[in-house]
Formats: structure tokens, C-alpha cells, sequence
């Protein structure tokens, strides 16, 4: 059976190279006669694998050696509870709403102090990223939250926000090493695994170690320390052992692609051939404003919600998957991360232009 192509925005398309050689160990992992599934994460073979994960990501992202690396379980949800818990010392925090993920964070923030929203783009449905040079960081901010990229609405940001030596904490999980960042520029930056790096299961964290404390809110759960996690190097419990080891296999596919800036580049190219096509067309229209599109997620519509479904169906007997919006805006969504091929956008595009062609 053919492979299609999956624009899922998580669980999303892995590379093929990595799926074929996972499957190539999935019996016996390099002569230890089990499957990294079976094995323990306590013995030699698996130390192996999670500090390769660790360096090669560190390699990646040039992370400084006061960072410390976390690999952990619960989604990029837990951390919406985890980064208040841990980081809310003044018991105030400043967040910067673009879209669902950065507001549902702010709505947990609240539970633990109080959670500012000092910037709300939702007065023209999160279709664009406030602007960062008008924020008003509070004195007593203990950080400043934002999700770097907004997967339901298309959105990025391409100017980090001045703020003013407070810790920014960044949620990246759509756009996780699809470009370098300067890693100094945060306090804490996590993302769940899912969308642009590995298999559901692993949230990573790259925290400041100024950053890990003990002084964390009253009664938080020994799990939801990052001081716990960071003693044990990851392995205070047993972690998703076989989503970290799928997370290095792409580390090192990605090293062998040419790095970040070499990803950067295929991306934007990738994500030109699609913005280009919808912003000639007369039947689709992006939903994000030019200047804050995202290059990994990419909706669109027709403005007709039955030609939008009809536009799916046909999607997916063509063998082009998991096109369809999210389902709090409906619409078509494109996920172009780093496993896409260009083949991919080259075949959605195409799809496109006939069916508007069908449809006029």
C-alpha cells in the first residue's frame, strides 16, 4: 500500500528514513536481543540512548551548558499547570494571547496567581500576533508566556517580545527545530513532541537552571517538580522510553539533513509553494495575516463550509490525509513540518488547482 501524505498537525508524519530503520531494530535493538520497548530504562543500552538524544539536540539547538534538558510525559498541556507551579513565585505571571493553546495555558496560569493578559488578538479570531513592541511587562511578573507558534490559526511569531529581564517562557511544540532560535533568549521553552519531532508521548523542556527551584506552590505534586526531573536526569520514573529514542533517531536524521538552517530553508520553500497558490486563487484564502503566517501550519478555506467538506472527502481519496481544520474552526488545515516532503505540498497544490478548476 502506498504511503500518503499526512498533513496531520500531530500525530504528524515522521521521516521515512527513521520510520524504516526503527522497524529494522524493532526485534533486536543493536544486538541487545530485545526491542527498546522491552528493554529497561535502567540498564546501559538505554542510558546510551537518551544522553545521544540529549547531545544531539543539544548540538541542534546549540543549547547553552545552563540549560537543562527534560524529557518528559503528561503532554504540552501539563506544562500550562507545570510553569506556574514552578516558575510563579510572586504569584504573577504576564501572557500574551494569540490563540487557543496560549489561552487555555493562561486560563490554567490563573489556578495559581494571577495570570495577566497583557495582549489578546481574539478581537479578529487569533488571525494575527499582537505586537510585541506595545507590551506592558508588569514589575512583578515572575515571566512572560507565549506560544511561539499558534497550530489551530497559522500564526508565528517573528520578533520575540522585549521583556524587560523577565524570563520568557515559550510554548514551540509546532515549531520545534523547523529553524535555529537562540535558546539564551528563553527562560524555558517546551513543546510536545508529537507535531515536528517524534511519536506522541515525550514533552521536552529546555529550562534556565537559575530557573529550577525548590520553592515551587504549595503542595505540587512530585512529579510536576522540574527540580525533580532535572536531579534525576529524566529518570525518576520511567519515562517513554521508545518515544525518546524515535525523538533521537530524527535528532540525528536532522543533523544528517544539514541542521536547522538547512531545514529553515526547505521549510519556507516548502510553505512559499502553498501561500503562493492561495493568494492567486479565487476559490481558497488564508485565514492568517501575511505578516504572522506560519510556515508549518497553514489553514485555509473556501468560505463555504459544504464545499470545505466536499474539498476533504475528495482530499482524501487522492491520498492527501488529515487536511481538515481543527475542529473549533473547521476549514482545511495544511501541516508542512520538517518530514513533509516538497512532493507533498507540490501534490496538495495540484489537488488544489484542479478542484478549483472542478468547483468554479
Amino acid at each position: 500500500m502506498a504511503r500518503v501524505y499526512n498533513f496531520s498537525a500531530g500525530p504528524a508524519v515522521l521521516p521515512e528514513e527513521v520510520l524504516a530503520e526503527a522497524a529494522s531494530e524493532m526485534l533486536d535493538y543493536q544486538g541487545s536481543g530485545m526491542s527498546v520497548m522491552e528493554m529497561s530504562h535502567r540498564s546501559k543500552p538505554f542510558a546510551s540512548i537518551i544522553e545521544s538524544a540529549e547531545q544531539d539536540l543539544r548540538d541542534l539547538m546549540g543549547i547553552p551548558d545552563n540549560y537543562r534538558v527534560l524529557f518528559l510525559q503528561g503532554g504540552a498541556s501539563t506544562q500550562f499547570a507545570m510553569i506556574p507551579m514552578n516558575l510563579m513565585r510572586n504569584k504573577v505571571a504576564d501572557y500574551v494571547v494569540s490563540g487557543s493553546w496560549s489561552k487555555k495555558a493562561w486560563k490554567e496560569a490563573k489556578l495559581y496567581g494571577d495570570a495577566r493578559c497583557i495582549a489578546n488578538s481574539d478581537d479578529e479570531n487569533f488571525s494575527y500576533v499582537p505586537d510585541v513592541k506595545k507590551l506592558e511587562i508588569s514589575e512583578d511578573a515572575d515571566y512572560v508566556y507565549i506560544c511561539q507558534n499558534e497550530t489551530i490559526y497559522g500564526t508565528v511569531y517573528h520578533e520575540l517580545p522585549d521583556t524587560q529581564g523577565k524570563p520568557l517562557v515559550a510554548d514551540v511544540s509546532s515549531c520545534f527545530l523547523s529553524e535555529p532560535i537562540n535558546v539564551s533568549d528563553y527562560g524555558l521553552i517546551y513543546g510536545g513532541v508529537q507535531k515536528n519531532v517524534g511519536p506522541a508521548g515525550v514533552t521536552i523542556v529546555i529550562i534556565r537552571e537559575d530557573l529550577i527551584s525548590d520553592d515551587v506552590f504549595p503542595r505540587t505534586p512530585t512529579m510536576l517538580r522540574y527540580d525533580t526531573h532535572a536531579d534525576a536526569k529524566s529518570l525518576y520514573n520511567t519515562p517513554p522510553c521508545y518515544g525518546i529514542y524515535m525523538c533521537g533517531k530524527v535528532f540525528k536524521w536532522l543533523k544528517a539533513q544539514g541542521g536547522l538552517e538547512a531545514m529553515k530553508e526547505r521549510n519556507v520553500e516548502k510553505a512559499q509553494l502553498l501561500y503562493d497558490y492561495l493568494d492567486q486563487s479565487a476559490l481558497f484564502s488564508g485565514t492568517a495575516r501575511k505578516e504572522d503566517r506560519s510556515i508549518m501550519n497553514v489553514p485555509f478555506v473556501t468560505g463555504n463550509d459544504e464545499l470545505d467538506a466536499k474539498f476533504v472527502a475528495e482530499a482524501r481519496k487522492a491520498g492527501i490525509e488529515s487536511i481538515k481544520g481543527h475542529r473549533s474552526v473547521g476549514g482545511m488545515r495544511a501541516s508542512i513540518y520538517n518530514a513533509m516532503p516538497r512532493e507533498g505540498v507540490e501534490a496538495l497544490v495540484a489537488f488544489m488547482k484542479q478542484f478549483e478548476a472542478d468547483n468554479a
